[in-house]
C-alpha cells in the first residue's frame, strides 16, 4: 500500500537535494523508504539501504564519513547511486556526514534518509545543510489512507469531495467515528480487534514517553508523561504554560522545553492566534492539538464510543485542524479570539492574502451565525464556514478561489 507522500518522494528523486523524511515513530517511514528502494530497482538504478539501528554500521559511519564506501561500492557505472539511510539522527553528526558526501559526490549519490525525532534534526542539521536538503513530513494515516489500508478504495474518492451518495455515507461515517477514537497509526488501523488496538496504543504511549525523555536528555521523564496527559485533556483549549507550571509544580522554562520536545517528536501541534485589526485580539497564547487522536485517547485511557463521549466536540475540532494543516500548511492555520472570549475556531491564511474561517460544531444546529457578528464586521472579506459531523468527512477543505 502506497502512502500519499510516496509520489512526492519519487518526484524529488531526480533533484540534487537530499530527501529527508521525518515523522513520529511507527508511522511507516521505513516501509516507505523500502518502497522507494523497490522503485529505484525497477528503474535499474543502483540503490543501497542502510539502517543506523545496526550498531556496526552506525559505529563505522560515526568514525569517518568516508567509511560509507566500506559498506557500499564506489560508483562505477556512470549512474547516480541511491543511498537510503534509515534513522539518520542516530549519527553523532548527521549534518557533517551528509554535507561531506553532498559536496564531494552530489552528481554520483542521491541520499534519501529518514529521521524520527525532529528535535535531533533541529539540533544536528546545522546551517551548513541549508539548500542541501528538502524535508518531507510523514504523518499518521489520514482518513482516506485508513480506508485504503482496509481495502475500501471505492470509498476514498468521496472523502472531501462534497456530498457523499447515501449508499456510502453510513459506512464512511462508521470509519470516521472509529478514526476519532483510535487514530491513524498503521499498526492500529490494521489491528483486528479493539482490545488489540488499545494494547498497541498503550505500548506506543509508554515507549514514546520513555524514548523522548532519554533522547532529549530530559531530567524528569515522569513530568514529561504528565504534561502529555494534560495536553491530551486540553486539545482545542488555550494552552496556558503559566497556569500549568503552578498545577504541575514545575517552572515555566522546564515545561516550555518539554512542550518543545513534544512538538519536535511529532506528538502535538501548537496553533497561534490570528490577529490583524482589533486591539482586544489575543496575541500570544496557542491552542494545542494532537497529531494522532488514538494516542491522545490512550493517554487519557478513554476509548468510549463516540456517542457516549463528552469530549466528542474536541475530537472533531482536532480532526478538522489536521485536515486544515494538510491542506494549507501548519504555519497558515490559526485561531481567532478576543479578550472578552469572542472566538472562531480556525482562520486559515493563504500566500495570496486571502483567508477562510471555520467554526466546528458537533451538531450543525448549534451553529448560531449571530454569535459571530463581531468577527464578520471586523473581517467582512473572510468567509465563515460551519463544519459539523454532518459534513466533516465530506467537506472540501480547499480554499475558495480569490
Amino acid at each position: 500500500m502506497k502512502r500519499r507522500l510516496y509520489s512526492d518522494l519519487i518526484e524529488h528523486l531526480p533533484k540534487k537535494q537530499i530527501t529527508l523524511m521525518v515523522g513520529a515513530r511507527q508511522v511507516g517511514k521505513t516501509t516507505l523508504l523500502r518502497q522507494v528502494q523497490e522503485f529505484l530497482k525497477a528503474e535499474n538504478q543502483p540503490v543501497f539501504f542502510l539502517s543506523l539501528e545496526d550498531r556496526q554500521t552506525l559505529a563505522l559511519l560515526n568514525e569517518n564519513p568516508k567509511n560509507l564506501f566500506q559498506l557500499i561500492p564506489a560508483a562505477t557505472t556512470g549512474k547516480r547511486m541511491g543511498v537510503l539511510i534509515d534513522e539518520i539522527q542516530y549519527l553523532d553528526n548527521p549534518s557533517n556526514f551528509l554535507k561531506f558526501h553532498y559536496d564531494t559526490a552530489e552528481d554520483r549519490i542521491k541520499f534519501v534518509v529518514t529521521g524520527s525525532s525532529h528535535f535531533y534534526i533541529d539540533q544536528k542539521f546545522e546551517d551548513s545543510m541549508a539548500g542541501r536538503k528538502r524535508i518531507f513530513e510523514l504523518p499518521v494515516l489520514g482518513l482516506e489512507e485508513v480506508l485504503q489500508f482496509r481495502g475500501l478504495d471505492e470509498l476514498v474518492p468521496f472523502v472531501g469531495a462534497g456530498q457523499i451518495p447515501l449508499l456510502y455515507k453510513d459506512e464512511i461515517m462508521r470509519h470516521f467515528y472509529d478514526y476519532l477514537i483510535y487514530g491513524g497509526y498503521p499498526e492500529v488501523v490494521l489491528a483486528s480487534s479493539h482490545s488489540e488496538r488499545k494494547e498497541i496504543l498503550k505500548e506506543l504511549r509508554n515507549s514514546y514517553a520513555k524514548k523522548d525523555a532519554e533522547e532529549a536528555g530530559l531530567q524528569h521523564p515522569e513530568l514529561y508523561l504528565k504534561l502529555m496527559k494534560v495536553a491530551a485533556d486540553q486539545i482545542g483549549d488555550l494552552f496556558n504554560i503559566n497556569a500549568l507550571a503552578s498545577e504541575l509544580s514545575a517552572d515555566n522554562k522546564t515545561l516550555k522545553n518539554y512542550l518543545w520536545v513534544m512538538q519536535k517528536s511529532f506528538h502535538v501541534h501548537c496553533t497561534p492566534p490570528f490577529h490583524k485589526r482589533v486591539a482586544s485580539e489575543l496575541r500570544k497564547m496557542p491552542k494545542l492539538f494532537y497529531a494522532d487522536l488514538g494516542l491522545r485517547n490512550s493517554l487519557l485511557n478513554n476509548f468510549s464510543p463516540i456517542g457516549e463521549r463528552e469530549d466528542r466536540g474536541k475530537l472533531l475540532e482536532n480532526y478538522v485542524y489536521l485536515r486544515l494543516k494538510q491542506a494549507a500548511g501548519e504555519e497558515m492555520v490559526k485561531y481567532w479570539r478576543t479578550q472578552n472570549r469572542q472566538e472562531v475556531d480556525f482562520v486559515v491564511q493563504r500566500d495570496n492574502g486571502t483567508s477562510a474561517a471555520y467554526e466546528v460544531k458537533w451538531r450543525e444546529e448549534s451553529f448560531r451565525p449571530s454569535k459571530y457578528t463581531f468577527f464578520r464586521e471586523a473581517y467582512p472579506e473572510i468567509p465563515l464556514n460551519c463544519i459539523s459531523t454532518a459534513n466533516a468527512f465530506e467537506f472540501n477543505f480547499r480554499f475558495p478561489e480569490s
